[in-house]
């Protein structure tokens, strides 16, 4: 599977990203997160590939993020109603998102990316 690469053109981090998938020669499909946000069905299948908590799903820097309080709202969610809220906004979701057949990537580690070779 040619990996999905979610990314926001404007985020600093996703252009690092995508340098570093190009100087690696990975190909990928490009998807704009904000455009095509993850859907609830796509979340509720990369989360545990991820094997992250969905927390870290969240792009807690984000203003989105700050202007709806979720720091102190999401402790009390269900972890449906955060997938739900996650799936309503691409802004939410922390990205780059790198998603492949078994394994996603949360945000650029290069480290971790090495996984894609």
């Amino acid at each position: 599977m040619i990996p999905l690469f979610l990314q926001y053109p404007a985020c600093s981090t996703c252009q690092k990203a995508k340098k570093w998938l190009t100087e690696n020669n990975i190909e990928y499909t490009n998807r704009l997160i904000v455009e095509e946000n993850p859907t609830v069905e796509e979340l509720k299948a990369w989360i545990p590939r991820s094997g992250l908590p969905i927390k870290k799903f969240f792009n807690t820097s984000g203003l989105v993020y700050k202007e709806l309080k979720l720091s102190e709202k999401l402790p009390s969610m269900s972890e449906e109603e955060q997938i739900e809220l996650l799936a309503t906004n691409g802004k939410l979701v922390k990205r780059p998102l790198v998603v492949t057949d078994s394994l996603v990537l949360v945000g650029f580690k290069p480290d971790e990316w090495e996984k894609l070779k």
